[in-house]
């Protein structure tokens, strides 16, 4: 048992030491919290109602929600801690369906795969809407394909999986408005974007405009040893969702019921001891995705880098240092999103590897 355990420790040690295509923040410590790992937490239900269960952490799972109620302006705020983003833009698009049942949900080409998910699972119409070479939403195609005889259902994506593109929330006002359509509900899919959004352009996303659900992964931007996330939504839309189950002695509004009481406790204690540097790190990260941009562009690579992205897209390299820097592709394309543990010499070390095969492949 010690050595297969032993054998595992390694792995993860070493893959994390080449870990560049997908957006988790591995640089935490949470070691201060490891007695609360000998008890079972369940935030079973509703975090803003009690339950019989008492082994739970919904007081700090309610400072978690103000946190991020207060960095998106959201006054009669619900959410809950979920198991990942996935899930919280199924819960975003559920509560969409519930609010406008005959209405049609369209998203973009670049949305993530989870949205097609929602609409699939939750039997609701959906449009796929043209993306611009960037990744962002096509707004005039988005305008040609809104049907005025039913309410929209739209999944706008801050921070787009593979070029982490912004779809313009007032553009796609405007398009609603153009079309006259008054009735809308807009999920905003902010994965890792929701947390770098406020603190390069605040008051972009808000919910002092008409969104009515937010997204947003807490093993990204944050980091945890496991997935989870957030989901706010308006109070009121969220008591559509809500069922009093007797026997846990509380409501229910989650979709998950049974919910993790340990990433309640994780994200509390990163925000408590790091939100003032949340600005500084967004900076920081977004200076080393231009470094990184520069460095493969001086190695005669065609890049693309969004604004207000740390995802870094290039020329797909050879399949060996795709394994090896587990880089996530798509088509002839690659990307590296930059997070807080890579720094210049990781990211010197790398350019070193993709210099050499570059060369190679067009020897």
């Amino acid at each position: 048992m010690h050595f297969v355990l032993n054998e595992l420790l390694n792995y993860l040690e070493e893959q994390t030491c080449h870990h560049v295509g997908y957006p988790y923040n591995l640089k935490y410590d949470y070691s201060e919290l490891y007695p609360f790992y000998s008890y079972t937490i369940n935030n079973l239900g509703d975090p803003f109602v009690n339950s019989n269960y008492k082994v739970n952490s919904k007081g700090l799972e309610k400072e978690v929600c103000d946190f991020f109620a207060d960095l998106y302006h959201l006054k009669d705020k619900w959410g809950y801690i979920t198991t990942c983003g996935t899930e919280g833009n199924l819960y975003g698009l559920l509560l969409a369906r519930e609010t406008y049942p005959d209405g049609i949900l369209y998203y973009s080409q670049d949305a993530h795969y989870s949205i097609a998910k929602a609409a699939h699972y939750f039997r609701i119409p959906s449009i796929i809407v043209n993306s611009q070479v960037n990744g962002e939403m096509d707004y005039e195609d988005l305008k040609a394909k809104l049907d005025p005889a039913h309410p929209a259902l739209i999944n706008l994506t801050i921070g787009t999986t593979f070029t982490g593109a912004v779809d313009d929330l007032d553009q796609i006002l405007a398009c609603l408005e153009a079309k006259h359509m008054a009735q809308f509900y807009i999920h905003c899919d902010g994965a890792l974007g929701g947390l770098l959004l406020p603190y390069l352009k605040p008051d972009w996303f808000t919910f002092k405009k008409p969104i009515h659900s937010l997204a947003i992964s807490g093993h990204k931007f944050i980091g945890t040893p496991f997935p989870c996330g957030i989901v706010l939504a308006r109070r009121e839309l969220a008591e559509h969702l809500a069922q009093e189950i007797e026997y846990i002695g509380s409501k229910d509004t989650t979709i998950m019921g049974s919910r993790n009481g340990q990433a309640v406790l994780l994200l509390w204690y990163a925000i408590h001891n790091r939100q003032h540097l949340f600005s500084l790190e967004v900076a920081v990260c977004l200076e080393n995705a231009r470094y990184l941009q520069e460095r493969l562009q001086e190695v005669g690579m065609e890049t693309l880098l969004n604004p207000f992205s740390t995802t870094v897209v290039f020329e797909k390299p050879s399949q060996q240092l795709v394994e090896k820097w587990q880089l996530a592709t798509k088509g002839e394309r690659a990307h590296v999103i930059i997070m807080q543990n890579h720094e210049r010499s990781l990211i010197d070390l790398f350019v070193a590897d993709i210099a050499k095969d570059f060369a190679h492949s067009h020897h």
